[in-house]
């Protein structure tokens, strides 16, 4: 076998906490995942609205219609 990933170093490390500390660490991960899925599925989604838009910006910047944003600032 080759060299322990980083996620199996933290799984050793976990599984030496209490069982109580084991499920809050594990519940934390369960729900990072879940908000990461559910923020994949909100911009796939969303994926023509957001096209449309990097279009619109696009050509409003090919017809000089935008200030460069250091000017802004």
């Amino acid at each position: 076998m080759g060299m322990p990933t980083l996620l199996d170093k933290a799984l050793e490390k976990v599984g030496a906490l209490p069982q109580d500390e084991q499920d809050a660490i594990a519940s934390q991960i369960l729900e990072t995942i879940a908000d990461e899925e559910a923020w994949r599925r909100r911009f796939a989604a969303k994926r023509d609205v957001i096209r449309r838009m990097a279009d619109e910006a696009l050509a409003e910047g090919a017809r000089g219609e935008t200030v460069p944003l250091d000017e802004v600032l």
